[in-house]
């Protein structure tokens, strides 16, 4: 009568035991099942397989052809069952303890469904010697393409060991699991771990020159990190969301998702409302244009260690940022009274985006921009309310050393450097021939002090008296 063992499906036909999975094959020929090999029938003896060879039309056919596809339903096929015997329930060899398979984690694993035979196909029958590795690629040729070609790929081409393939990130054979499955090594929650294992051991990086020695660490307290690992957001981004995941290249490659060319539209497949706005700002335009010196979202955000945009270490940091480009009007900005209070490390004065915008910024002479000559009133009214037009004359951004653009500046400045230059003159060769004239006077002896003093009391007398 029929068995089920660990959710296995078992038979005993006539005394015989029945595994189908285990001694039967896909028909040869159309219409009919093929024994593995010949003699071997789990219905009839050695000498006779008359029970087989009958069409699939017939009564016994469709009876095999049930059994068959019940034998299916269980959760690891016969012919597995059969190696897990051996290799599931011993240490064979404690060097070597890929040998040994857990039977719960391979039921549980995305192979489970196939027979061992579908990987090691040259193993048939038992005791076997020694297996040949299995290769991936055989059922997956397209992710094994991509592999072989990214950055990991040629790695490995290359002979480097330490180099992740395709156990280091999915775990072995198995163990395996879909993608979807949050036990997996490679679900959204656990890819930042998974990728940590190399990106975040400084060793590592040392000897390969990776540029970034600790991006899982960097990224763990990131917003996205955070929102991942905290919040449990399956939509926050992880490696896989930047880096892609077979295909991994180089940031230097022009192929790479992380290419300073691909980073906005890397970036736009989350943040879709952002894109178009960056798209057409003076940045986006230049950096679509191929111009290299144009920011792109990692110059302002970085990359592994981006932080909320309202905190304030970031709001002063971007100041700094946006003047690693524009150096002239960070420092006509700081000698205003907005840019020495943001020196002094408060934010609650206009900043860069205040005025200009963040991700839509474009020329003045746009009539769209923050700061064209018909907005800038409502761009001053946002910390200003009684702004108008005069008020907005003030530039944030005005150079005393430029006549050209600033000449009323240019001489009123040149004016107060003359006038200090001529009271500090007069006052210090003031005070020069007084220090030389009382020298000469205590050279001479002078008059006694208590003469001296009742001399300067008598001219004074006579100065109230006039």
């Amino acid at each position: 009568m029929g068995v089920v063992e660990t959710g296995v499906l078992r038979k005993r036909v006539l005394g015989t035991k029945l595994m189908l999975p285990c001694h039967m094959r896909p028909p040869r020929k159309e219409g009919f099942f093929q024994p593995q090999r010949e003699g071997i029938s789990p219905f009839l003896t050695r000498k006779s397989n008359r029970f087989l060879q009958r069409p699939l039309t017939s009564p016994a056919g469709y009876v095999l052809l049930f059994l068959w596809f019940a034998a299916g339903f269980g959760v690891v096929p016969g012919l597995a069952q059969e190696c897990l015997d051996c290799h599931g329930g011993m240490e064979l060899d404690p060097q070597r303890p890929g040998l040994t398979i857990a039977v719960q984690d391979f039921e549980q694993s995305v192979h489970a469904a196939l027979e061992c035979s579908g990987c090691h196909t040259d193993v048939g029958e038992f005791p076997h010697d020694a297996v040949i590795l299995p290769q991936c690629s055989t059922c997956h040729p397209d992710a094994s393409t991509d592999f072989a070609a990214s950055v990991h790929g040629q790695a490995l081409a290359r002979g480097d060991r330490d180099v992740a393939s395709c156990q280091n990130c999915h775990g072995s054979a198995h163990t395996a699991k879909r993608t979807t499955d949050p036990a997996s090594q490679v679900y959204p929650l656990n890819l930042p771990r998974t990728c940590g294992v190399c990106h975040g051991d400084p060793e590592l990086a040392r000897r390969h020159g990776i540029p970034v020695a600790n991006a899982y660490q960097l990224y763990m307290d990131s917003i996205h990190g955070r929102a991942l690992t905290q919040s449990g957001l399956l939509v926050a981004a992880n490696c896989s969301s930047c880096h892609g995941f077979h295909t991994t290249q180089p940031k230097a490659d022009p192929a790479s998702r992380v290419h300073r060319r691909n980073i906005p539209s890397t970036c736009g497949e989350c943040h879709a409302g952002i894109l178009p706005l960056y798209s057409e700002s003076v940045h986006g335009v230049a950096a679509a244009a191929g111009n290299v010196l144009a920011p792109v979202c990692s110059d302002c955000h970085t990359a592994h260690e981006i932080a909320r945009v309202d905190t304030v270490s970031w709001q002063l940091d971007l100041i700094r940022e946006c003047g690693t480009c524009h150096e002239e009007s960070l420092r006509t900005y700081r000698d205003t009274f907005h840019g020495q209070v943001t020196a002094l490390g408060f934010t609650r004065v206009a900043r860069c985006a205040d005025c200009h915008g963040s991700h839509a910024i474009v020329p003045a002479s746009n009539p769209n921009s923050s700061v064209s000559s018909s907005n800038r009133v409502a761009t001053c009214r946002k910390c200003h309310p009684q702004a108008n037009g005069n008020f907005a004359q003030f530039s944030p951004h005005a150079d005393p050393a430029d006549s050209v653009k600033n000449p009323d500046l240019y001489y009123a400045a040149w004016g107060m450097h003359l006038l200090m230059i001529g009271v500090f003159t007069f006052f210090g060769l003031h005070t020069s021939l007084w220090l030389v004239r009382s020298l000469i006077e205590q050279m001479k002896g002078g008059p006694p002090k208590q003469e001296a003093e009742e001399q300067i009391g008598e001219e004074e007398k006579k100065g109230w008296g006039a």
